[in-house]
């Protein structure tokens, strides 16, 4: 295959992804001897418990972080090999035998390497700094240790927290994992084109930007059909992991709040939060306007929540993989070829997973094993318009980690509030390519609508789930019923589109089909600052041009090697300025008015 993303000869077909850089294979043999490497390995690491002490050189603890790191890096690639085979059939026997092996070993290792990091937690401030690595040439290893002294007045003693990570495994994790199975073996049936269709949720929900209002309608209503009979189930493990969360980290570690772990976790100040959560709230009108515009465009006196992302155009047009893949990638060469270079990595290594089929992990996602391995990409494309913009953004996610890849396995990855730069930025220069193409009035308020209807869904849609969270955690922490978490959640709704938007009372359900509640509460902020924070980025890139990639690129090849706020500030970002996050409303009320300029 050739490397230039403009080729006209290579041929880019749907496929599953290929492990065998991972592992060559998942059977015993192989999987005996990765263990037996691992073990051998923490067993010498363990020798340092008795020489940490004040008296250690700096030169010393760099040698023993070393020793840290090449353990985590071949327990990760154990790790990612057992959750992406795990990704692509969540359904398989095999592998979730395999995942479940591979995680408990993997505590088991952790648990014991967990005196180095207690040890480094609790010295004396003063002693720490005697012992942090000075030069540039060890600016990871000083930062990772920094981002460690973080969590010390949360930290328990060794016996609590190895009590902890044997619990998870067997606790909340497993919870999490039943989640994951009973909501990806999910079937849905939906009568279109006088056929009686069974689907997975990805499948079905492409129906949901049908042309044909009855066939949205019916598309959302099956799914939250299918949700609320195992609504009590879902419901409970929702509780037990908003219980797990607080007692863990609110009751026994003394952190301030249920966000606030997220926060911390995020390095990202608890008034930072606060402020953008505010101004993504005090800005939904913005998004309520564009509701009614849409409403008018469809003919309806008042959007149904069925509607909301309605195509406003007439063709139901769809996009082949290859052309969307060649899209994105010319794209990404035209703002720089370095993106276009490392976003064809993924496809000429085999490291995505395109096709659509049952028991695959729904949604798409981008992972990160090692710096010196190219990511994973997996997608459900379907052939919509909505594909390649979700094609683009995880492979922002996988240029993001590659153009970090200089640094450490531990300091490669941003923290998650920055995970989305690269990622959305990748989904504006697509959506910019189509509206320049274009000239006819209609494609481009058609285009321009899909791109809102995106920013919607990346920014207030995300907020009000944290917002719900926020509440549903002090309501379960107060015994709250399941039937007064569906009432929190329709009240959630209510204020979020206010006049400008009918809400079905099916809608009740829908928190119970948000894997990222389950999965990592309170990641959803991640997603608007994100997104605001590109708005403005992308802003700056229009006025300042070619002056502009720099800057932006420099921000992207920190990766988690700094503090956010040091990288932001860095990049002209005060992220405690409310005017920075409203500066990215604006953005989006100037769609809005172009949009509402435009006629047909």
């Amino acid at each position: 295959m050739t490397t230039s993303p403009l080729s006209t000869t290579t041929e880019y077909r749907q496929s599953t992804w290929n492990l065998t850089e991972l592992l060559p294979d998942a059977g015993e043999q192989t999987l005996n001897r990765r263990f037996d490497e691992i073990r051998s390995a923490v067993e010498r690491f363990e020798r340092h418990r008795d020489a940490l002490s004040e008296a250690l050189t700096p030169d010393g603890l760099v040698a023993i972080l070393d020793e840290y790191r090449a353990i985590v890096e071949r327990a990760w690639i154990l790790s990612g090999y057992s959750s992406l085979a795990f990704s692509a059939d969540t359904q398989s026997p095999e592998n979730l035998n395999l995942r479940s092996r591979v995680h408990e070993f993997l505590t088991g290792v952790f648990n014991r390497m967990l005196f180095f990091s207690l040890w480094w937690r609790a010295l004396p401030t003063d002693a720490a700094e005697r012992l942090m690595p000075a030069g540039d040439h060890h600016a990871d290893e000083r930062h990772y240790l920094e981002e460690l002294r973080l969590f010390a007045p949360y930290t328990l003693d060794e016996r609590s927290e190895q009590i902890i990570n044997l619990k998870d495994i067997n606790g909340i994790d497993a919870l999490v994992t039943v989640y994951a199975m009973l909501t990806n073996r999910l079937e849905f049936t939906l009568d279109v084109d006088g056929a009686t269709r069974r689907l997975t949720r990805d499948e079905l929900m492409r129906y949901a930007y049908s042309s044909d209002p009855d066939v949205r309608a019916r598309a959302y209503r099956e799914l939250y059909r299918v949700y609320g009979e195992d609504a009590s189930v879902l419901g409970q493990l929702y509780a037990h992991r908003a219980r797990d969360w607080a007692s863990e980290n609110v009751d026994l570690r003394g952190v301030a709040s249920p966000i606030a772990v997220r926060n911390l976790a995020n390095d990202v100040p608890d008034e930072a939060v606060e402020t953008l959560l505010s101004v993504c709230r005090e800005n939904r009108s913005v998004f309520q306007r564009y509701f009614q515009l849409k409403a008018e465009w469809l003919g309806m006196n008042r959007l149904r929540r069925y509607d909301l992302y309605a195509p406003i155009g007439t063709s139901d047009r769809q996009v082949p993989y290859e052309e969307a893949v060649r899209l994105v990638l010319e794209t990404f060469h035209d703002f720089h070829p370095r993106f276009a270079e490392l976003a064809e990595r993924v496809f000429a290594e085999d490291h995505i997973d395109s096709a659509v089929r049952k028991g695959k992990r729904g949604g798409a996602m981008c992972s990160t094993v090692l710096p010196s391995l190219t990511p994973w990409v997996l997608v459900n494309y379907t052939d919509q318009p909505r594909d390649v913009a979700t094609l683009a953004h995880e492979l922002g996610h996988a240029i993001h980690s590659m153009m970090a890849a200089e640094h450490s396995a531990l300091t490669q990855q941003p923290s998650l509030p920055l995970a989305e730069t690269a990622s959305v930025f990748a989904e504006i220069l697509v959506t910019e390519r189509l509206l320049e193409r274009e000239r006819d009035p209609l494609v481009r308020r058609e285009i321009l609508a899909k791109s809102v209807d995106d920013i919607y869904a990346t920014v207030l849609r995300q907020t009000y789930f944290v917002l719900f969270e926020r509440d549903a955690h002090d309501a379960i922490r107060a015994g709250s019923s399941l039937e007064a978490l569906e009432q929190i959640y329709l009240e959630n709704l209510a204020e979020q589109f206010g006049d400008s938007v009918e809400i079905p009372g099916e809608f009740r359900y829908e928190w119970l089909s948000i894997p990222h509640i389950y999965q990592s509460p309170f990641y959803c902020y991640s997603y608007a600052f994100g997104q605001l924070l590109v708005l403005s980025l992308y802003r700056r890139y229009q006025r300042e041009g070619e002056a502009f990639k720099p800057v932006y690129l420099r921000l992207l090849a920190h990766g988690g090697s700094a503090r956010p706020t040091a990288i932001l500030s860095e990049a002209g970002v005060d992220m405690s300025d409310p005017a920075f996050w409203r500066g990215g409303f604006q953005v989006v009320e100037e769609m809005v008015e172009e949009l509402a300029g435009l006629t047909g």
